[in-house]
């Protein structure tokens, strides 16, 4: 991988995350309880992955300072970004994390969201030449197999997409799930993820844009289904799904749709969604843009990528924790163009 020449705002929202990747409290927990001794502390249900606020926020804050290390490796917080990692990635800690997936009753846990994190964060991993990298890719490969097990075992028994704007989203994830099988060279998986998100969505029409954004959005249901389907079909067959799916980009209904979002209270951790929107609806729309011929329609959809683009990298503050701990991974995967590698 070629470094960034100007990382700009990269080392900026790389520090947001490496502030968050080992703060414990506070913490939302999603834990299933079976009896008081399932009541325990954060970091000893999940030694690796307890920061952040929620598990996935973690497991991204880690990819985040990853993807950092390999994009920009002379970075002024490198240092503190390895040593971070180091202190996370130990034999101990990932035992940690594989009991915790292994106990009764938590099949369905951090899915689908997490586990896509968790395959983005093993990507990573593998596509780095670097010692670090290799190890620390040695070590989660127990949890990596558990990933792939949860979302092979589930995604054949799932019977209709989730087209939730949140973390149950069924597009975005199977996008990560996707870019992991090219990475790992599992052509199984790859032929499942396609298998299915073709199922799910390839009659897909005239989206319902009037429908968009929810108020608690951080991932648009029609970009990412978009952006997943820019990744499996050729240019021309995606060019002609894409005008069924959104056959007037003209209109005035398709501009409302297009304007990137405000949020009304950043303190406010559900209207912080609203910021992560305008930051994953740049990327899905330059993933969807890359796979256009130049035309009317590109255009449109360039100029919104750009508008969102603007209105999420100035959003991505640190004013408050509810923001803070996960829009920095946000914006890296932006930044660095991730979902285009």
């Amino acid at each position: 991988m070629t470094p960034l020449t100007e990382p700009g705002e990269l080392v900026r929202f790389a520090e947001m995350a490496l502030a968050g990747i080992h703060r414990e409290y506070p913490n939302h927990v999603s834990h299933l309880m079976r009896g008081d001794e399932d009541a325990r502390a954060p970091r000893e249900l999940w030694p690796v992955f307890h920061g952040c606020f929620d598990w996935h926020s973690a497991v991204h804050g880690h990819w985040c300072l990853v993807r950092l290390l390999r994009c920009y490796p002379e970075a002024p917080c490198a240092a503190s970004a390895r040593d971070a990692l180091r202190s996370s990635f130990t034999p101990e800690r990932v035992a940690g994390e594989v009991a915790y997936f292994g106990a009764e009753g938590r099949a369905g846990f951090e899915r689908p969201y997490g586990l896509a994190w968790l395959l983005q964060l093993c990507a990573e991993l593998r596509e780095w030449d670097d010692p670090d990298g290799r190890a620390w890719h040695g070590l989660l490969a127990a949890l990596e197999t558990i990933a792939v097990a949860r979302f092979t075992e589930w995604l054949p028994k799932l019977p209709w997409p989730i087209r939730s704007g949140e973390h149950s989203q069924t597009a975005f994830a199977l996008g990560l799930a996707w870019d992991w099988a090219r990475a790992a060279d599992d052509s199984a998986v790859a032929a499942l993820v396609r298998a299915r998100a073709l199922a799910f969505y390839r009659d897909d029409a005239e989206a319902p844009i009037a429908y968009e954004p929810s108020g608690h959005d951080f991932l648009s249901p029609i970009l990412a289904e978009a952006d997943l389907m820019r990744r499996l079909l050729s240019g021309t067959e995606f060019a002609a799904w894409l005008a069924r799916f959104l056959p007037d980009l003209s209109s005035k209904a398709a501009a409302r749709w297009l304007e990137p979002v405000t949020t009304p209270d950043r303190a406010d951790g559900k209207l912080a969604h609203l910021d992560g929107l305008n930051l994953s609806r740049a990327w899905m729309l330059e993933g969807i843009v890359t796979a256009l011929r130049r035309g009317k329609a590109r255009n449109r959809l360039e100029r919104a990528a750009n508008g969102h683009r603007s209105r999420g990298i100035a959003g991505a503050t640190g004013e408050h924790y509810m923001g803070s701990h996960w829009l920095g991974s946000f914006a890296t995967y932006l930044l660095t163009e991730r979902g285009l590698s």
